[in-house]
């Protein structure tokens, strides 16, 4: 067992979270490589470790590890819930609106939760979700090639 595998059986036993296959697997694959995965690739990459793993399993997992805080999930508007490992902090998200690539941003000033409203309506204000919204340096390049295309052929 590695390490980090480890850290996260502490961590689901701490949260209250039996330690099953499933959830080893679903949890690691949403801490993996590529964060901000959605559902399908989280089960992709699932059932790589496991073999067999039903979209059920998946989603059911994925809603025990939000409910304890062990992961998040963020839906930027038009695109898929995607999840992330990064919890415990106030961060928010830039995301490509061609191809939804999303990375996180630190908060750029300020203490939690980075925003003040300028009207709270008698709530305790918790947290701040912020989504940036842009083209990925992928994109750009492929807008900026596509612009050029045209024009040659003009």
């Amino acid at each position: 067992m590695s390490f980090d595998e480890v850290l996260i059986h502490e961590a689901l036993r701490r949260v209250g979270l039996r330690v099953t296959a499933p959830r080893l697997a679903v949890l690691l694959s949403v801490q993996g490589e590529g964060a901000h995965r959605d559902a399908e690739a989280i089960a992709e990459a699932a059932r790589k470790r496991l073999g067999v793993l039903s979209t059920q399993a998946v989603y059911d997992n994925l809603h025990a590890l939000e409910r304890v805080g062990l992961i998040r999930r963020i839906q930027p508007s038009g695109h898929p819930a995607r999840y992330e490992a990064r919890v415990g902090d106030n961060h928010h998200h830039i995301v490509c609106r061609v191809c939804g690539l999303t990375a996180d941003v630190d908060c750029a000033v300020g203490a939690a939760p980075c925003l003040e409203p300028s009207s709270n309506h008698g709530f305790v204000v918790q947290e701040a979700e912020v989504i940036f919204w842009g083209l990925c340096p992928h994109c750009q390049q492929e807008s900026l090639s596509q612009s050029q295309g045209s024009s040659l052929h003009e």
